[in-house]
């Protein structure tokens, strides 16, 4: 089922690169970095930890990319481009639409807002992701999400990052237009926002920094955080998110000279514990490559 999901895969990677120009100064796009090695070993390892029949029943959504070497991403993924429920993983959403609002001069980056923002993404404070996202407007951050400056939600493939509702019991006022979710996301799309904020083309140098700092210091110690408590050299910039039987978490991995991102979705009561477990394999396989290749003799 693996490899029916890598066919899939390839057909639309074939789609997103007819529907994608090159990203911005020379970066490619994330569906044109696809690396068959790196494929294969992130297929073994899913494998390995029993996962390939949620991966089958897309239950599971994985987007492991080097980014060691910027200008040459090395991407691997699993339902890659399935978008699904993402509970506060698109608070990442609302974050970039305040730096655009800020980096535009609407927005007073002041201590209040970085308190408000650094709440809404290390604690994961729904408080202040619903007062973030009514001051950056939400037709605003739709529109953000949906422009051709950062594409981070496109029918071409199959959605990415959306906020339609406030985080709290409210109503959504709009759900995706093509998967009916209030806050979705796909692993891939998530995987470019990081991608996009590491090479600096979501927003200038100094907000990028800002962004990430942000992004640091995660406070809620589960998921990647936890699976990588045995991996102690490595730093995360991170958001996840949890709603009842959906969990999700989101990456960037500093470790071992090495850098990475990893995403992964999934919809299943046990989805967080799958989280923990891939966690450290998924490090190892870009930080100790050889010790993975020996696996697979």
């Amino acid at each position: 089922m693996i490899r029916l999901n890598r066919f899939v895969g390839g057909l639309l990677l074939l789609f997103a690169v007819a529907a994608h120009a090159d990203g911005i100064d020379g970066h490619p796009e994330l569906w044109e970095a696809y690396d068959p090695g790196l494929q294969e070993q992130l297929e073994l390892v899913l494998a390995r930890l029993g996962l390939s029949p949620a991966i089958a029943r897309k239950q599971l959504a994985v987007s492991l990319v080097d980014i060691t070497r910027p200008l040459e991403p090395r991407v691997a993924a699993v339902n890659g481009d399935e978008m699904m429920y993402a509970a506060s993983l698109p608070k990442i959403a609302i974050l970039l639409g305040a730096f655009v609002r800020i980096e535009e001069g609407s927005m007073r980056f002041d201590v209040a807002t970085r308190k408000s923002l650094t709440d809404m993404i290390r604690v994961s404070s729904n408080v202040e992701a619903t007062r973030m996202l009514n001051r950056v407007g939400k037709q605003r951050l739709l529109d953000i999400l949906q422009s051709d400056r950062f594409r981070l939600y496109d029918p071409a493939v199959n959605g990415g990052l959306w906020v339609g509702k406030e985080y709290g019991k409210s109503a959504a006022y709009r759900r995706d237009p093509m998967h009916n979710l209030s806050h979705g996301a796909t692993a891939m799309q998530t995987a470019r926002f990081y991608y996009m904020l590491e090479t600096g083309q979501l927003v200038g140098p100094r907000l990028t920094r800002a962004m990430k700092d942000i992004l640091s210091h995660p406070a809620i110690q589960h998921k990647f955080v936890k699976g990588l408590q045995s991996r102690p050299q490595a730093h995360l910039y991170r958001k996840s998110g949890t709603w009842r039987q959906w969990h999700a978490d989101s990456a960037i991995v500093e470790s071992g000279g090495r850098k990475f991102i990893i995403v992964a979705l999934a919809e299943n009561p046990h989805g967080g514990e799958w989280l923990v477990k891939l966690a450290a394999p998924l490090h190892d396989l870009i930080v100790a490559p050889t010790r993975i290749a020996a696996l697979s003799r």
